[in-house]
């Protein structure tokens, strides 16, 4: 049904300096919106971030090409990911989902499968198994872990033919992606009819980001190329042929990530420099794990309780159907 090998990428257009559009609704003259760092990785060149005024998408502006981008990525990045996807119950609440979605089975297709994670919760007669990841040893991974048939490349150059699949998921994924309307316009190209398409993705209008701003984790500059709320997602959906199932939002305000980027620059003024986020480990000493339980239990519920006053959810969770 799909081809192996991995095929060649084009870079994305450069971006026009004197005429910048929106990429979901073309309206011109975007807001400079906030610029930041890549605070992950503790680098100091800045990216801005441009607003539409007209449908409320934002953007990188001018952002890295495909070919430059993996540096962006790394060692360090692929542990974080695979250490928070480690655990199977990770995955229980998308696999239930998409059981009540579509209880009979089916073919579903997973953009950016990564390790294969999710598919391998959905082993059994009753799934037809595949996937679509830029790497070839995760791909690897994928196949030997659960039997699926996966894609290696970008998502825009996979061969899978009209009305192939039943679900097609995309968990964290679409903010990564350089062409959003395009990718959103093959999906449904590709659902049968009553198909669906089930995404999680970080809500850019959510308390979190109004909260800590160039410091909100999920911003991930630049390896997050657009950043979604729920009014943006439901435009480009619908112009892309889907139809609105369900759309709400979960409150997850990583707050432990955020305020360490706060720290990190405030602790800089004084001359000291800590290691980045990518380069800590969980093997904190004793007193402070404990401290951190204890953090956890008592004052981060309270910020997550007084969060719901000054906004949606953090991540978008949402649901169309062709």
């Amino acid at each position: 049904m799909i081809a192996n090998d991995s095929p060649t990428i084009a870079a994305p257009p450069a971006s026009d300096a004197g005429q910048r559009t929106c990429p979901i609704c073309a309206e011109l003259d975007p807001i400079p919106w906030l610029t930041a760092p890549d605070r992950f990785h503790g680098r100091t060149k800045p990216y801005q971030l441009l607003r539409c005024a007209s449908c409320s998408m934002v953007w990188l502006d001018d952002p890295p090409s495909k070919s430059e981008m993996g540096m962006h990525y790394g060692p360090d990045y692929d542990r974080t990911i695979s250490e928070a996807a480690k655990a199977p119950e990770h995955w229980f609440d998308r696999r239930n989902e998409v059981l009540r979605l579509k209880p009979g089975g089916g073919a579903i297709l997973d953009l950016g499968c990564a390790t294969g994670g999710f598919l391998s919760t959905l082993q059994g007669p009753s799934w037809k198994l595949f996937g679509i990841e830029m790497s070839e040893e995760a791909a690897r991974e994928v196949r030997s872990r659960c039997g699926a048939e996966v894609f290696v490349g970008d998502i825009l150059d996979a061969p899978f033919p009209p009305n192939s699949f039943d679900v097609i998921t995309c968990f964290n994924v679409f903010e990564h992606v350089y062409e959003p309307k395009e990718v959103l316009v093959r999906v449904a190209k590709w659902l049968k009819p009553g198909g669906v398409f089930y995404t999680l993705m970080p809500n850019i209008d959510s308390a979190g980001a109004r909260i800590f701003r160039s410091y909100w984790y999920p911003l991930e500059l630049p390896r997050h190329l657009s950043h979604f709320s729920p009014a943006t997602l439901r435009r480009v959906a619908q112009s892309a042929g889907l139809r609105e199932v369900s759309l709400e939002t979960w409150r997850e305000l990583f707050f432990e990530s955020s305020t360490r980027f706060i720290f990190d620059d405030v602790v800089k003024k004084f001359g000291i420099s800590r290691p980045p986020l990518s380069k800590s480990t969980d093997d904190a000493r004793l007193p402070w794990r404990i401290m951190r339980k204890i953090y956890r239990l008592t004052l981060l519920q309270l910020f997550t309780a007084a969060a719901s006053l000054a906004g949606a959810g953090e991540t978008i969770a949402a649901v169309f159907t062709k």
